[in-house]
């Protein structure tokens, strides 16, 4: 039993190193293929919509403004322009958590797709609070006290690591699990009693961690842009 990111084909080679097509980087073509889909189709469809809308213009609509009115009632009002960057964040998740409905492996699950995740957040932390504080930002590594200065370092960088590895951990764990119990079941079981795992695991537990992921960037971006230092 191998829960490990196994290497599918190779893609090219490059200075005595093969770089290889994994299992994760499928996956991850794959929900971007999807997603990038589903915006070309509402893209075209954006044109056509009516006065008297359609039902899929009002679940477009609906899906907008949920995510638009929960990042103002989240961030604040200034912050509403996040809404569309949290919304493909939300959405790239879910979908790949969800991956494994597919007997795909969740892109999720790798430490690599989590980092890039977390260091995105990350990076919008501080851009938006030098916009938005400017020179008092950096005071805030020195509140209240300088010698304060080492703590509040730690403090900011295990940010990124603790979203990072919440996801990963969690998603993996399910990976785990899921797998560990096709390899013990017989194979006229296997196709029943999984599906009560992937149900929690893969749909409910995945939106969860979705939300969470969301929910605690939307937060650390607003605290660090909005700090009274």
């Amino acid at each position: 039993m191998d829960f490990s990111n196994k290497n599918l084909w190779v893609l090219f080679e490059w200075g005595g190193t093969t770089v290889y097509v994994t299992q994760t980087l499928l996956s991850t073509w794959i929900v971007m293929g999807v997603l990038i889909l589903l915006a070309v189709v509402v893209r075209l469809r954006v044109s056509s919509f009516r006065t008297i809308p359609s039902r899929a213009q009002n679940v477009v609509e609906t899906l907008v403004e949920t995510m638009s009115n929960f990042t103002k009632s989240t961030m604040g009002e200034a912050f509403e322009g996040f809404g569309a960057w949290f919304f493909g964040i939300f959405a790239f998740i879910l979908l790949s958590n969800y991956a494994g409905l597919a007997r795909l492996r969740p892109p999720t699950a790798d430490l690599a797709v989590t980092a890039a995740l977390a260091l995105s957040t990350f990076l919008m932390i501080h851009i938006t609070g030098i916009r938005k504080q400017r020179l008092r930002y950096l005071k805030s590594y020195i509140s209240p006290n300088p010698i304060f200065l080492p703590l509040n370092l730690i403090g900011e960088i295990s940010k990124p690591l603790s979203l990072g590895f919440r996801l990963f951990g969690n998603m993996l764990g399910s990976v785990v699990i899921v797998n560990l119990v096709y390899y013990m079941l017989p194979w006229f079981l296997s196709f029943v009693f999984p599906d009560i795992l992937h149900a929690y695991f893969d749909i409910f537990a995945g939106a969860l961690q979705a939300f969470i992921f969301t929910v605690l960037s939307m937060t650390f971006i607003q605290q660090k842009a909005v700090s009274d230092y």
